[in-house]
């Protein structure tokens, strides 16, 4: 298939390609200081100590369960940013952010049989959720628990939609707004201030669009009450790797 970009949401595990690579890392591993380590802080250190060993193994992202991609460094210096996904202590709400390039099916022997899209990634970062909600600027009127939950509640929304590989222009957009663009969280706990709810998230191109891409994200609140609708929308361009905002949330009104 012809290359495309990525900007997924998922988690990164590595796996061992081949028998050899396996007995390889047990060899390492028996040479490391492993005692009263967990076998993932013990996976980590000797990573660490063998930087050999990283660019042998296949390191695959998961996304709502399913394995999609396979992800492999463009400039292989950052390779040691998928050691980062290895945390000691891994938690449910741990997430890895792939930005890259979506290019052929892996072939069989590249891991083990494994026959999903290979991404080489310019940029990967590893976060949690309680971090992410937490980095996110308050509004001053929001109590912090009701926001913490207005926060969690978006991230879980778009987490969750289903067949989001990143690899569309909606979803390329919305995982974009979900890390970098806090005033959805915001826009969403003072709705709900309102006695509104978050029922629709729509994303559609933009009239904009020309030659650039540009998509327009739409929220839609409804009343509790009155069941009366109100929608804002933003624009993000996603002509390239790295989507941008065009313009900031702001009300929206049908045609």
């Amino acid at each position: 298939m012809p290359a495309s970009y990525v900007y997924a949401l998922g988690r990164i595990d590595p796996r061992f390609p081949r028998l050899s690579i396996e007995k390889e890392f047990a060899q390492a591993t028996g040479r490391a200081e492993t005692v009263n380590l967990t076998d993932r802080q013990a996976l980590r250190q000797v990573l660490e100590q063998n930087r050999y060993l990283v660019k042998q193994l296949c390191w695959v992202m998961t996304i709502g369960g399913l394995e999609t991609y396979i992800v492999v460094p463009r400039d292989p210096g950052d390779a040691n940013l998928l050691v980062e996904t290895l945390r000691p202590n891994p938690q449910p709400g741990d997430v890895d952010l792939v930005v890259g390039m979506r290019g052929p099916l892996a072939p069989p022997e590249m891991c083990n049989g494994l026959l999903v899209p290979i991404v080489a990634f310019d940029q990967l970062y590893t976060f949690d959720r309680a971090s992410l909600i937490a980095s996110i600027p308050r509004p001053e009127r929001v109590a912090a628990e009701r926001f913490r939950e207005a926060a969690g509640e978006v991230f879980d929304r778009i987490m969750q939609m289903t067949d989001n590989a990143g690899a569309t222009d909606e979803h390329r957009a919305l995982n974009y707004l979900t890390v970098r663009y806090p005033a959805i969280y915001a826009a969403v706990a003072q709705a709900q201030g309102r006695n509104s709810s978050l029922t629709a998230v729509d994303v559609r191109p933009s009239t904009l669009s020309g030659v650039r891409n540009i998509v327009e994200v739409i929220f839609s609140f409804t009343d509790r009450a009155a069941d009366v609708v109100e929608k804002q929308f933003l624009r993000v361009d996603v002509t390239e790797e790295f989507p941008f905002l065009v313009t900031k949330l702001s009300p929206y009104y049908d045609r």
